[in-house]
């Protein structure tokens, strides 16, 4: 009878703990719906320029609560090397990668094909120990590519510029590569999230190399300045340990199915603050988007309803 009720306790414990983990990866996904309009207020600055002012932000964050808890820094920083290279680089990529893409395309456009990442994820995920990938997965991932080719042909329109080329596929790169930091990330659960600190530090790094080796310094203006604060505290911040937390901790098929919001309130806020304009073109692309990402995450559907 004891023991019986030591493992539902102890079950009850661990549901509860992936709820929290989950509403935690949750909180990022609404920090993410404003990187958009926070990087187009940074318009002006170098991608490698902008992604190192915003990492060192988040870097302060995560010492000042790492010193705040009297933990030890170096403690959650001493990592294996397969730790430290998917962290920095999967920040690093990702962030780069966006920032070009938002600097050479539109944002609504560029946007929605970032966020082709959550079908990525639900279909990587699928190939994870336990998991199997299905039809349905596959059909996904063709919705969701069809939305993004959509926006990039222009509803039929074939002429396209080499400049937005260059960033719709920088946008797809940012995708991709989130999606695979995010599932491999699962595989390290025993790490800490304080280590984000330390990805955000390395990810800094590797931002102000590049800007120095490929960029002209760009003094930022007021405007900018609030920019760049807002994405380190926020979306290029805060998000980046509250996301770790969830793909760590909670339920990574809900964070996927959660995750589809973020093009929907990305392009609203765009559109409400009048930062792009809406059209049928951006709706039947962001339908096609979402429908495939909702399709990806049937059985996580099944299971809740």
């Amino acid at each position: 009878m004891r023991g019986g009720a030591e493992r539902v306790a102890a079950a009850r414990a661990a549901e509860a703990k992936r709820l929290v983990g989950t509403l935690v990866g949750g909180a990022a996904i609404i920090l993410w719906a404003k990187l958009a309009l926070f990087t187009t207020w940074a318009e002006g600055i170098p991608p490698f320029q902008l992604a190192s002012l915003c990492f060192s932000v988040a870097t302060a964050i995560g010492i000042v609560a790492i010193l705040s808890r009297g933990r030890s820094a170096w403690r959650a920083l001493r990592q294996p090397w397969q730790v430290w290279t998917l962290g920095v680089l999967g920040l690093f990529g990702c962030h780069c990668f966006y920032f070009v893409a938002l600097s050479r395309a539109p944002a609504i456009e560029a946007s929605l094909i970032v966020y082709l990442w959550p079908i990525l994820l639900v279909l990587f995920s699928a190939l994870l120990p336990g998991e199997r990938l299905r039809w349905y997965h596959l059909a996904a991932v063709l919705l969701g590519l069809a939305g993004a080719g959509f926006l990039i042909l222009d509803g039929g329109c074939f002429a396209i510029e080499m400049g937005l080329m260059i960033g719709y596929g920088a946008a797809a790169a940012a995708g991709v590569i989130w999606a695979v930091y995010s599932v491999l990330n699962r595989r390290f659960g025993g790490v800490p999230t304080d280590a984000v600190t330390g990805f955000c530090a390395g990810a800094a790094l590797l931002s102000f190399l590049s800007h120095a080796l490929f960029e002209n310094w760009a003094q930022p203006t007021p405007c900018q300045w609030s920019a760049i604060l807002l994405l380190g505290l926020g979306p290029v911040g805060l998000a980046f340990f509250a996301w770790d937390y969830g793909v760590k901790h909670g339920s990574i098929q809900a964070l996927g199915a959660l995750s589809y919001m973020t093009p929907l309130l990305s392009s609203a806020v765009l559109i409400a603050l009048r930062e792009a304009d809406a059209s049928w073109n951006v709706a039947l692309a962001c339908a096609l988007i979402v429908g495939g990402a909702l399709l990806g995450s049937v059985e996580f559907l099944r299971r809740w309803r």
